[in-house]
Formats: structure tokens, C-alpha cells, sequence
């Protein structure tokens, strides 16, 4: 981790998820993949890249599957944060299994992980520091940036989490007050142990919230989910709503 205050430390390594299929934007993505899907003049991808490298991140591990060249072709001119492919042209292996495989790459030291259907607009302040500000390594496994239920664009379900006073995360049945923003920090260590190839990262999350070990740091700004076509146009309107 490198220093960027004299508080605390940002992580120099983001896992940025490019590699699903987009099918709740077909047929969009039939040609594009949803990381370059475009949202107010830019691609997805960008919003989370270009935040990486303003809240100083060095290296992101872009791993690819559908339509891949594409987004290879559109990452090979882009400097900060230096840009890692890893290949899953053979194999999807779903976000854990993609993280498994890039661990040597990783190494020992916390991680960011993005999902490249989500970014924030207008926030006073990079939500990633922010979230690196929070990291506490004795009482956390995992922290992940959490966004209003309500007030969000693109929410179209009854929210992930509730916390704890404390900033612990809970899960509960019915209606919850915050979603997951799709950033996270994690130690790389909870995945030392799997064995499997391909895998879902969610079960990952709630294991560490059994544990009392996965904490929640409120998102600042608008957050905007383009998880699916009609979304777009969501996202774009709320956009120009704000910029006036």
C-alpha cells in the first residue's frame, strides 16, 4: 500500500470486473460489451478507471471474456493506473473465480474490487479513499462502499444491507436501507483457501458477515447502477439533471 496521507494508505491494486456477458442489456451488448457501453459520453469502464487513478491506484487487473478484444483495443493507450488484462476467454469464472486466479498478482496486501456497471457522479470526494480511510485490518476481512436504497439511480430491488451503528454490515429479510455500490476492499487471504476455478463472490461477503468481519462505508454524491438497457437513459437524465 502506498501512502497518500499522512492518516492512511490507499491500495495499489483494483480488480475491475469486464469479463460478464451484459445480458440484461441485450441487445446492446450482443456487439458491445457493457464495460463500453457508453453513459453521458463515456464508457463505463472509464468512470471506474479514472477514479481509481485520481484516488491513486496503480495497477488495475482488467479481466475479459465477452467480446474481449474490444475491451483490450480500448484499455491498450491508458497509462494511470497501468493496466493488467487477465483472460478469460476460455473459461467465465465469475468474480471469485476471477480473483482466485490473478492472487500471485495481487500478492499479500488489501484490494480493491470494482464492478464496471456502477459509478458515482458529483461526490465531494473519491468514495475509494474514503473507504481506504475506514479500512481497519483488525476487526475486517472485507469493507464495501454502500449507496442509499432510495435517492439512487437504477435500484430496481429492495436494497442489500443495514448497519450497525458501528458501521457493521447486517443482513436481514425484507426492505434494507443501503445497496451494495459494487467497490469493495478486501484482504486477498479469504481467498487462499478455494479451490474452485469459477465462483461467486457474494458468498465471500456473507461469510465475513457471519464472522462480524464485514464492514460498510456510506457512498457520498449520486450513485448510478446501469445494470440494464432502460437504465441508460436513467442515468443520463439524473446526469443532466445535476449539471444543470
Amino acid at each position: 500500500m502506498s501512502d497518500s496521507s499522512s492518516e492512511f494508505s490507499v491500495p495499489r491494486v483494483a480488480m475491475v470486473f469486464a469479463a460478464g456477458l451484459g445480458t440484461r442489456m441485450r441487445p446492446l451488448t450482443l456487439e458491445t460489451p457493457k464495460p463500453l457501453v457508453r453513459v453521458a459520453g463515456q464508457c463505463l469502464i472509464d468512470y471506474a478507471l479514472d477514479d481509481c487513478a485520481a484516488a491513486g491506484v496503480e495497477t488495475a487487473i482488467v479481466n475479459v471474456h465477452h467480446l474481449a478484444d474490444q475491451i483490450e483495443a480500448h484499455l491498450v493507450g491508458r497509462v494511470e493506473p497501468k493496466i493488467v488484462i487477465s483472460d478469460e476467454r476460455a473459461q467465465l469464472l465469475d468474480q471469485g473465480g476471477g480473483i482466485r486466479k490473478v492472487l500471485p498478482r495481487i500478492g499479500e496486501a488489501p484490494f480493491f474490487v470494482w464492478n464496471t456497471d456502477a459509478f458515482w457522479f458529483d461526490a465531494p470526494r473519491a468514495n475509494l479513499l474514503s473507504l481506504a480511510q475506514a479500512w481497519d485490518p483488525e476487526k475486517m476481512d472485507a469493507a464495501l462502499l454502500l449507496a442509499p436504497t432510495h435517492g439512487s439511480i437504477g435500484v430496481d430491488w429492495e436494497g442489500d444491507f443495514d448497519l450497525t451503528p458501528q458501521g457493521r454490515i447486517i443482513r436481514r429479510a425484507g426492505p434494507k436501507p443501503f445497496v451494495y455500490a459494487g467497490v469493495g476492499l478486501l484482504k486477498p487471504q479469504l481467498f487462499a483457501q478455494e479451490t474452485q476455478e469459477a465462483f461467486k463472490l457474494a458468498p465471500i461477503f456473507f461469510a465475513a458477515a457471519e464472522q462480524g468481519r464485514l464492514f460498510g462505508v456510506v457512498s457520498e454524491g449520486l450513485w448510478l447502477h446501469v445494470g440494464a438497457i432502460d437504465a441508460i437513459d436513467a442515468a443520463e437524465r439524473a446526469i443532466a439533471a445535476r449539471r444543470g
